[in-house]
């Protein structure tokens, strides 16, 4: 039961406590934000992993435009 107790005492501190609320917020939003930033650039390098052998195929539309893709994005690379 003070078990119980403890613990409410502590989730209505944490309710409470604009400061801490304010910094959780803020760094849930960092760490969402550096997680996208990470997915997109594996997500990113698989696309151009997978579309790089296409364009050297030399489908007559499709390898024009994807070595075009794929040359302006390893040049934004460099």
């Amino acid at each position: 039961m003070e078990e119980e107790l403890r613990a409410i005492a502590r989730m209505l501190e944490e309710l409470t406590d604009r400061r801490r609320r304010l910094k959780n917020a803020f760094l849930s939003g960092v760490l969402r934000g550096v997680g996208a930033m990470i997915g997109f650039a594996v997500i990113g390098t698989a696309l151009i992993g997978l579309l790089t052998p296409v364009a050297r195929a030399n489908l007559p539309v499709i390898s024009d435009f994807l070595a075009q893709v794929v040359t302006m994005v390893q040049l934004r690379i460099q």
